[in-house]
Formats: C-alpha cells, structure tokens, sequence
C-alpha cells in the first residue's frame, strides 16, 4: 500500500497568506515549483500518493490567512495522509542569514525525525548550511494535522545565493526533501 504524503506547497499566489519576497523573488513561487518536482520524485518511485495543496499556479486557498492555513490541514486530515510537509522559505533582515530548518510540534516525535532527516539530506544536496529541526507547537499546520507534520524553511530567499540556488536548481530541493522522506520511512 502506497505512502499518502501531503505536500503543502506555502503560501497563495495573490493575497491573502502570500510569502515572503527577496532577491526579486516570491516565496510563493519557490514553494509551489518545488513542490511540482518533489511530487514528480514520489510518484515515479511507485511507492508513495502524493495529494498537493497546489496543484496548478494559480489554485488560491481560503479567503484570509487563517482561511488558507485551515484549507491546507482540512484538506490532508480529510485525504488521511500518512505525511504532512509544509513546504516554506525563509527570509530575514540580514542578507547573509542562510541554511535549511525543519520545525515539528515536538520533539521525540515521528514529526520531528521525518524534520531532522529532511533537513540532512536537503543539507547534503544543495550544500546550505544545516540550521537543524526546531520544535514550533504554534505552528497552525503543524498543530490542526492529524498525522506527523513539519514545516521545511529550503533556504533564506533574502540571501542572494539561498534564493538563486531555490530558483535555479529547484530539483536539488526536491531531491533533497525526497531524499529525506526516503531515509525516514525506509522505502524508495
């Protein structure tokens, strides 16, 4: 029987609940290609059904942030998958902030390992900086899912070569959240 995984590509493309911007980019617009390319690795292994919580660019999600957050967990609680993961950028004031962090409600979880191996092998793909798996209980996707969750922040989109690398090479991303998956539940 095949993996159900949920793969919650972040944000809307207009208002409300878009992403962060930098370098000219939109995290909206990451999340959702990386997303199209994960999804293509899992369902080519055969072992894994993938459900996405944008399947075209322009599928809009609820109608205020709250909206949108709640129409990414219904929709996964309601498919019963096996997974969830949110896929994020992050951004911050200081252009140099870079890595890759994976945050679960908490720690000694299913959540939080399927977090620390997604981080390892997104680390050994893109070559980011490894900033580990963090424990986020107010995380709305992670807290409202009824199955193991974790948010993935791929790389800052405010440093210059996090966002170029997110934009340019997507499928390093996906390789590396597949990668991880892989490792975590032992079937390829």
């Amino acid at each position: 029987m095949a993996i159900k995984i949920y793969i919650d590509q972040g944000h809307n493309p207009q208002s409300p609940n878009t992403g962060a911007e930098g370098q000219g980019r939109r995290e909206q617009d990451l999340t959702y290609t990386i997303g199209q390319e994960l999804a293509a690795l899992l369902r080519q292994s055969g072992n894994y059904e993938v459900r996405l919580s944008r399947p075209t660019p322009t599928t809009q999600l609820g109608t205020s942030n709250a909206g949108s957050l709640r129409a990414r967990t219904d929709d996964a609680n309601a498919w019963g998958a096996d997974y969830f993961i949110s896929l994020h950028t992050n951004a911050s004031e200081q252009e140099s902030a870079s890595g890759v962090e994976a945050f679960a409600y908490a720690r000694g979880t299913p959540a939080f390992r399927l977090a620390q191996d997604i981080v390892e092998n997104l680390t050994e793909a893109t070559g980011l900086r490894d900033r580990g798996a963090q424990v986020r209980p107010g995380l709305y996707v992670l807290k409202k899912t009824r199955m193991p969750a974790t948010l993935v922040e791929l790389g800052f989109i405010t440093n210059p070569r996090d966002s170029a690398l997110m934009a340019n090479s997507p499928g390093l991303f996906a390789r590396g959240v597949y990668n991880g998956i892989v490792e975590f539940t032992g079937v390829r």
